[in-house]
Formats: C-alpha cells, structure tokens, sequence
C-alpha cells in the first residue's frame, strides 16, 4: 500500500492481525519475528565456540571438560543435529510395583560444522552406555571421486564425561572433520519417577481399578532427562520414534503410528513394539510420549485427524466431547486467520489424570491436566466452557507460535507465549462468541500482569542470556509477564520508527508507562510506573521511555491513532475547551499495555460524564478508569479521593467484572475482619449499600427464581459470588435472609444443591446466622463420601464461620485430630478461623496454647503457612507485639529473622492503613448521602 503522506510505514489490516506484537498495536509478524531476532540493543548475539586444538585435554567452560564446553545454558556449536533415531523402553507391567526404569537407544545423525576432537551434548540423571561415533557419513557425490569413506568407520570413544551443567562429553581419539556428517550412538537408561517432568509415571482410578500410565513433560529441559540430546529450541531435527511398551498399553507420540510387532525380551516375555512415521523438524521439547489403556474419541477436521484420550470412564460419560468439537473448528479457524497450513496429519489431545503443567503443546500430541479438557454435562454454566475453549485454543496457537516457529532461546519464551496467550481469546470467541471473552481477556490477563509488572526487580520482557543462571532461573521465565504482556490489534498502524526500535522499546527494558496527560496544555508525559512511595528509581538504559501506541477519543468519538515517542510530547488536538461536556480518554479498550493518569479537570469531566451517561464510556474503558485510578492511588501517584470521586456513579454500573475491581480495592479480603472495627465500616456500608442494591437485586432475583438463565454469564460465575459475599458482609439484610433461606432448604432436603455461583457465601452466612445444628449439618456435609474436593472446601471455609465462640474452638480442636482430618486440613482450619471476626483471637490462643503439638506433629510446613496467614492478620500495634514475642520464644534463629522480617512489613502497613482509612472516613463523611 503506499504511502498516504507524511513520513513512516503503514501496516494493513491482513498483516496487522498476525501477530499480537508485543504491548503495541500487533505488528506484521515476519516484521516482529525479524525485529526480535535483530536482538535487544547492545546484545550481541552468542559467539561462534572456540575451536578444539589437537591434543587438548581439560580447560575453560566445564571444569575437566575441553575447551569450547559451555556452561549449563548453552552447547557449542561444533555439531548441529538433523536426525535423531529414537527407541524409548519404559520397563512398566500393568500392576507392577516401583521402583521403575526405562532404557533406550539413540542414533543422532550430526553435520559437524568445525574440526573438533569432542562430541558435546545434553544429558541429566541418565546412565550412558556403548557411546559411539561412527562416519563420517557419504554425501552427495562423494561416490563420484571414489574416495568414499566407509560408513561404519567407528571412531573411538575412549573417555565419556559426565560434566556439570547437564551435559556429556564424548572425547575422541580423532577429530571429526567440518561440513561431514557423523552418527552418534548411545544407549541410556534412567530412573521413571512419579515427579511429573521428563518422562514420569502416575496413578489413577478409572472404572473402580487401580491403574497407571507413562507420559511426558519436556518443556523447558527436560528432554535430556529422557535421552541424551541437543536440548535446546533452535537445534531442531527430524526424529524416527519407536516405542516399547506392555502389550496391554497403546503408545502416542508426535506421529501417526506405522507399525506395531512383537518382541521378547531377555526372560521370555513379551512386548509390543510400536514405531511411528518420521517427523517434520521440531525442538526437543516438543518431542512426547504417552503409554496408557486410555479410549478416545475421533473427528477429522480438514484430514487432519483429531483423537482425545481419556480414562475410560470419562470417554463413556461423554465428558471430552465438548472438547473433540471444539478443536477441528479452532484449527480451521487459526489455518484461515494465519494462512498457513497445519503441517501434520494427525493431532492427539490427552487427558492426564495428574499433569504439573496444566497442557503441553506437544506437536501432535497435547498433553492436558484432566479438569482442563473435560467438561461435564450436568455442568449448566458455560464457565468451564469457556476455560477449556481458551486452554484448547492456547495449545492449538502453540502449534504455529512455538512449534513451527520457534524462539532461539529460552530467553525470548515470550514469543511462544505471548502470542498463544493472544490467540487463545480469539480462537475461543470463535467457538464461543456469547462469553464476552474480550472483556475476560483484559480482565484476567492484561490488569493482573499490569498489577504485577511494575517495580524495579521486575524482568525486562526479552532476558539477556546472561542474566539466566540455572535451571530455576529458566523455568521462572514461565511467569505471567511472558504469557499476559499483550494488546489488541489496530485496523491500520502508521509507524513512526522502526519496527525493531519500537519493538525494543518494550521487549528489552522492564516494566511499562504511566501516560499523564494535560488537557488545559494539551501534553502528555510518559514515565515508568514505580512505586513513588519507594525511594528506589529505576537506571534502565533506555531512560524510561517507550514508543506508546495511543488509541483515544473525544467526547465519545474515536479519535485517530497517535504515538508518544519522547518522554514528553505536545498534542494540539488534546486540547479542550471550557465546557465541562468536553473530554478525553486515552488508551481505549485498554488497547494498550500502560496505565493513564488524568488531570484533575478531566477527571472531574469524566465523574460528571458517568453520573450522568455511565455507556457513553465503553465498558472495558470504565473498567480501565478505575483499575487505574486505584492502581495509582496505591503507587502514590493521586490521592485516594480521587479514586473515590469516580465511584459515585456505581448505581448506574450493571457489569459485575467492573464492579469487581471496586470491590476488590475498597474492600480487600484480607481487610474484612479488620475494617469492622474501624470508623470506615458504617460509612462503607451505608455509601456501597446504596449503590450496589440495584446489581445485587438483579441477581438474587434469577437466584430466587431462575438460576439456569444465567448459563452464559461468565462473570456471574466468576465474580457474583464476591458482590453477595460484600453485600453479606454489610449486612444487607436481604441477603442474609436468602443465604439463610436457602442453607435451610440444603438441610431439609441435603440431596438439593445450593446454586454454585453463591455456594460459599450461602454455606458460610447459613452457619453464621444459626447454631450448633447449622454446623453440625456443615460438618456431616464435610464427612459425606459423595462430597468433591470444591465442597470439602467450601465447608471447612464455612465453618469457620460460626458466630459462637465455643464451636470455634470445637473446631479448632478437631483440627488436631489425625482421624477426623489430615495434617495439610490442620492449617487451612487455622487459616479459615483467623480470618474471621471473631475467630482472629481464638485462632491465636489456640496456636500459643498448642504450639509444641503443632510444631512437633507438623513441623515447619505448618509453621511457615500458619504464621504466613497470622502476619497477614494482625492489624494493630499490641498484636504485631504478641507476634515478636511469641517468635521470639519458639522460633529457630533463621526462622525467627524471616518472620521479623514479615513483622516489620507488617508494622509499616499497618500505619499506612491507619492513614489511608482515616481519609477514607472522611471523604465518606462528606460524601456518604450523595
């Protein structure tokens, strides 16, 4: 397209929706991928390895290791690989007891790119036997010189290393000569564990049996666990997978199987052998296997076949369907919205009945934690539907963001994860367009990262590979930063620098802007959100200035694109005039990644405008307004009331995931107990009340009546449950009737359910408005064998709740029973009671009282989560005293200075809070009958 005047490159619509570059409007995404791999400024890209002299032995890197032997991050690049020849043999019989083994065999076929004496690769917690090295190999045309070496020339291996940083080193009798190609032999064997990474085994029930399975988890170094291997993303290859497992077991792995045979082994005993198709290029981390009894059901979607395994019994109640009909359209969806082809044949989605990562994005084989791909029928709200949509959607983004196109490194994961976080909310709307997924996208993914990315310490989106140090190091890159720094997409994008400066702007410095604007000046400054109660300021080498996309509108009309590139900048057109119906609002639909600050005659113009036309704002933006404002009250940036100036129009607000955000900051979990005995709770009350009864009265009227209309409100599902808990809590009386209504009719008829979406407020509230019957009911309930997991929960929370003190500390001394509850159970009791008003007190004597039972029975995993929650809760000076007392007294020194640690932290909040409160009261004083 060309140019429309002016300087810049413009971006169309097509290329635009690509790639959701990262916290600006999405770029074109070759342009992206080009602009990130030109690398951060000042990062030069890894140098090529030293070469390997003749006769060398020991030296730098790995200590006894050869020259060019990297630390753990990085191997040289002497030896890339192309093909691997894989056999994996987990020794597992159905029934057998631990402990477990596997055993393999490898063949890596290598182009060694420069002369070296040394093969290095990965490999961690393998035994490594029979290494070889065997070519060099014939190429193209060698034949014609007739000088072709023989093939199975085997050149010696005379010492294996097993050096630190995870790696092997093969030193050789002779060199390996550059532009060859060689065949690395090893045959390994490892420990199969039930710790859910690399290749491991777990346990289940299906159908009444007792049964297990093998599966793996690769991501992000966790393949050299499992075979010795060039374990890193870049050093892609094809692989030829054969697997050998109990006949009784099917085995999955990224290809279509092409053959299964028989074969003994050295006692007679026989086993299957199943060998699968060779596979395209692809990382180490993304290579799977799975061996189960599991069923499935099949679809195909364009010929691709789609298979979902499952135990059986969840395949025959029909509860992976949902998901089976989901995914083929996804995957049409994605193939039309990117225009490439998924490139395999076949796709296997499996249902692990225990999986630490939630879902894997395995190419061909996806492997997912069981709640997150089944749905059940008799589940009548859609948000379950909308988690597995998005969860599905996120891994079928994968197989374009991260398996056909993938980071060099594990230091740009962002770019694996930050676009499938995107792609997951629009594959999801695809399947799911009644879910309003565009406001849970800026609701759960962009204000909780926004919450999250804004101190000092805090990474920079693009790591320098230097600044990874180890294994743990690696896998905190797995962080909401990476998944969640994402913004939405502009129909047209007039640039107005460089694709890679505006790229590095974000990627290579951490944290984002707050933008300031001025509408009597028409000025917009720019500077890094931090905390300004903190002294610390930030010395990032690109001076806290970032290339700010700004979507924005006057008066309800949208305005064109502009761009703030210097830290401060002069827009003609932000300037108003005198009429108090003249205003503007920046960064609409939270389109994107930067929180706003407004001076004070616009926001005085922007409460007069949602007094008087609340929609007049869009949605997401009102959210944004006020996750802003008291995101800035919190950081120092305004004063709180005028956070609080923005929330008298809250009669007017019907959407429960803005009402949420005030919620959530006028009324904080962790403050319900403490703001009862402040001045604040009556004025609170009576301020909020008068705003919420007509939100609340909407929906205790479907509760009442017609609880099945809302199957396609997400946030009542989510959030409704926190506004009648609030609405409880002071002291509505109508919803302590209805709690206490409909806990009556639990009691009477226990086989009648108490709609979910208030289940724990209503189970609470019905124990605290009764007796020792309503808690003995509770603690039946809790008993019940048909109860799930979820309703243990929510009982032991409720009865917590009971307004009498003696059944508190029944309670609590049941707690210490091993045959009434189990050890982790004593905790979340104490937990549940110092929670509550009256229960904070009793909860601390009873901890004193027993503390040599407790400390001895539980040890310091009691310790650490008990007097994580006592710090959280104490809230005046006496208290935070008693605390360092009793630390003082029973604590171990290293123990004792954590925990003081916490005290003093504890000390400064607790005169903040004082502060912030006091100004609470009295701008509700003034402002409570408005």
């Amino acid at each position: 397209m060309g140019a429309r005047g002016g300087s810049g490159v413009y971006v169309g619509r097509r290329a635009a929706a690509l790639v959701a570059a990262v916290l600006l409007a999405l770029l074109a995404a070759l342009l992206a991928l080009a602009a990130l791999y030109g690398r951060c400024r000042g990062e030069e890209a890894p140098p090529a390895p030293p070469s390997l002299p003749d006769g060398a032995a020991g030296g730098a890197g790995v200590p006894g290791g050869p020259p060019g032997v990297p630390s753990w991050r990085r191997l040289p690049r002497h030896l890339l690989p192309l093909h691997y020849d894989l056999e994996l043999w987990p020794r597992v019989r159905p029934g057998q007891a631990g402990p477990f083994s596997f055993v393999g065999q490898v063949n890596i076929t290598v182009r060694c790119r420069q002369d070296t004496r040394a093969a290095v690769l990965h490999s961690a917690g393998l035994r490594i036997r029979g290494a070889a090295v065997r070519g060099p190999l014939p190429e193209p045309g060698d034949a014609v010189w007739g000088s072709l070496p023989n093939p199975g020339v085997v050149v010696e291996v005379p010492e294996l290393q097993e050096a630190a940083g995870e790696v092997a080193v093969l030193e050789l009798r002779g060199r390996l000569q550059a532009g060859r190609r060689y065949v690395l032999q090893l045959g390994f064997q490892g420990r199969l564990e039930e710790d859910l990474d690399g290749l491991f085994l777990t346990r289940y029930t299906d159908q009444g049996r007792s049964s297990m399975l093998i599966a793996s988890q690769l991501e992000p170094t966790y393949a050299r666990t499992v075979y010795p291997c060039f374990d890193e993303p870049a050093m892609k290859a094809t692989f030829n997978i054969r697997i050998i497992h109990d006949p009784s077991y099917v085995a999955l792995s990224n290809m279509p199987a092409i053959d299964t045979s028989e074969m003994k082994d050295e006692n007679g005993s026989l086993w299957t052998v199943t060998t699968f198709k060779t596979s395209l290029k692809m990382s180490t981390y993304i290579t799977a296997f799975v061996i189960c009894d599991f069923d499935y059901v099949t679809r195909t979607e364009r010929g691709n076949e789609i298979r979902i395994w499952a135990r059986k019994e969840a395949i025959k109640n029909g509860y992976v369907d949902y998901a089976l009909n989901i995914t083929g359209p996804i995957f049409s969806f994605l193939e039309d919205l990117l225009n490439i082809s998924y490139p395999l044949p076949k796709t296997d989605l499996v249902a692990l009945p225990d999986f630490g990562a939630g879902a894997m994005e395995n190419w061909g084989l996806m492997t997912f934690q069981e709640s997150s791909l089944m749905y059940l029928p008799s589940d009548k709200f859609t948000s379950r539907k909308a988690m597995i949509a998005i969860i599905v959607s996120h891994e079928l983004g994968h197989q374009w963001f991260g398996n056909l196109v993938t980071m060099k490194w594990w230091n740009d994961l962002w770019l694996n994860e930050g676009l499938a976080s995107y792609f997951e909310y629009l594959g999801a709307t695809f399947v799911e367009p009644r879910l309003s997924l565009d406001k849970i996208f800026y609701d759960h993914v962009v204000q909780p990262v926004l919450r999250e990315d804004n101190e000092v310490g805090v990474r920079s989106l693009s790591q320098n590979e230097d600044k990874i140090k180890g294994s743990f190091s690696l896998i905190s890159l797995f962080d909401s930063i990476t998944y969640n720094k994402v913004v939405d997409a502009q129909d047209e994008v007039h640039l107005p620098a460089s694709v890679k400066k505006i790229m590095d702007s974000w990627t290579c410095q951490n944290g984002f802007p707050v933008l300031t604007l001025n509408i009597t000046t028409g000025t917009i400054s720019q500077e890094q959100f931090l905390n300004k109660k903190n002294e610390n300021t930030s010395t990032d080498s690109y001076n806290n200035t970032w290339i700010v996309p700004i979507s924005w509108m006057r008066n309800g009309s949208s305005q064109p694109l502009i761009w703030l590139d210097k830290s401060s900048k002069f827009f003609p057109e932000m300037q108003v005039s005198e009429s108090e119906y003249d205003w503007i609002l920046l960064n609409v639909n939270l389109s994107g990644y930067y929180r706003v600050n407004y001076d004070q005659l616009n926001l005085k113009r922007l409460v007069h405008l949602l007094e008087n036309d609340p929609k007049a704002i869009p949605a997401v933006s009102r959210f944004q307004l006020l996750d802003d404002v008291f995101a800035l009250t919190q950081f120092g940036y305004i004063q709180i009331e005028t956070a609080l100036e923005l929330t008298k129009y809250l009669a007017r607000e019907d959407e429960l995931f803005i009402w949420n955000v005030v919620l959530l900051n006028l009324v904080p979990e962790n403050l319900e107990s403490t703001l009862k005995n402040y001045e604040v709770y009556p004025l609170l009350k009576k301020y909020l009340l008068k705003r919420m009864l007509p939100i609340y009265h909407y929906y205790a009227g479907f509760i009442r009546q017609n609880v099945d209309a809302l199957e396609h409100d997400y946030f009542a599902k989510v959030y409704l449950e926190k506004l009648f808990a609030t609405a409880c809590w002071l002291g509505l009386q109508d919803c302590l009737d209805l709690s206490y209504e409909l806990y009556t009719k639990w009691m009477d008829n226990p086989q009648y359910k108490i709609p979910f979406l208030i289940r724990r407020t209503v189970s609470c509230y019905g124990v605290a408005l009764g007796s020792d019957k309503e808690w003995n009911f509770a603690w039946e309930m809790y008993n019940h064998t048909d109860s799930t997991k979820e309703d243990k929960d929510i009982l032991l929370s409720a009865m917590s709740c009971a307004k009498e003190s003696w059944l508190l500390h029944r309670y609590l001394q049941y707690g210490l029973s091993d045959t009434l509850f189990s050890s982790n159970c004593t905790s979340i009791i104490i937990s549940y009671v110092v929670t509550k008003d009256i229960g904070h007190r009793i909860a601390w004597d009873f901890v004193t009282e027993n503390w040599p039972l407790l400390n001895e029975r539980y040890g310091k995993e009691l310790l650490h989560d008990v007097l994580k929650v006592m710090g959280r809760f104490v809230n005046t000076d006496v208290q935070i005293q008693e605390l360092q007392v009793f630390y003082n007294t029973t604590l171990e020194e290293d123990e004792r200075v954590t925990a003081t640690l916490l005290l003093e932290f504890a000390k400064v909040e607790n005169v903040e809070r004082r502060q912030l409160l006091t100004k609470v009261a009295d701008w509700l004083h003034k402002n409570v009958d408005d």
